[in-house]
Formats: C-alpha cells, structure tokens, sequence
C-alpha cells in the first residue's frame, strides 16, 4: 500500500519550491517502516551522532557523496538552518530532501 507523501509535500512546500513527488515517495520508500517510529522519523539537529548518521548513512552510502566529512557537514548544518534551528527536531524525509536537492540529485533517488 502506497503512503500517503502530502503531509511531506506540505512540509516541504515550507522550504522549497517545485516539489519532486515521485523524489518524495522514494524516500519514504528508503526509509519504509522507519517512518512508523515517531522518533525515527525525525532528525535530531543538536545530536551529533545523529547527524553523523546521516551524513554517513544517506549522503555517503545513499547518495554517494565523496566531499570531506567537514563539506557534508556544512550541507546538514545549512539544512538544519533552512529548516529552522529553533525546532530541533526535523522531518527526516524533508531533511533528505532537502540534501538531495542541494547536490541536485533528486532524480537519482
């Protein structure tokens, strides 16, 4: 059964403009029943170890980014600033879109 991307695509719309539906739904593909955890399926932006998750996890294995850890850190710290650092805790299919989108990968999810 497919799931429901508006509440993502709402979210996004926030951030970014002409959303990639189909980039969207193959995130929340990715992240399949992840998504069910409330706390997974957010990104904690003050938790370092998180955060290095995701840069290893999603930018490195995922997208396979081959910048120095410094550079990919620098892309996750202007997401999470894009996203609004006052709420710590961020949608992370939002949160991989947004880095995929910054390195223009959408179309290669």
């Amino acid at each position: 059964m497919a799931r429901d991307i508006t509440p993502y695509v709402e979210t996004l719309s926030k951030f970014t403009q002409n959303i990639d539906e189909d980039a969207v739904r193959k995130i929340v593909n990715h992240l399949g029943i992840a998504l069910q955890s409330k706390d997974a399926s957010l990104v904690s932006g003050s938790d370092q170890t998180e955060l290095d998750r995701v840069r290893d996890s999603w930018l490195k294995k995922k997208l396979g980014r081959k910048e120095s850890d410094d550079e990919l850190n620098a892309a996750i710290d202007e997401v999470i600033e894009k996203m609004g650092r006052s709420n710590p805790n961020k949608c992370r299919v939002c949160f991989y879109y947004l880095l995929a989108e910054k390195y223009g990968q959408l179309g290669e999810l």
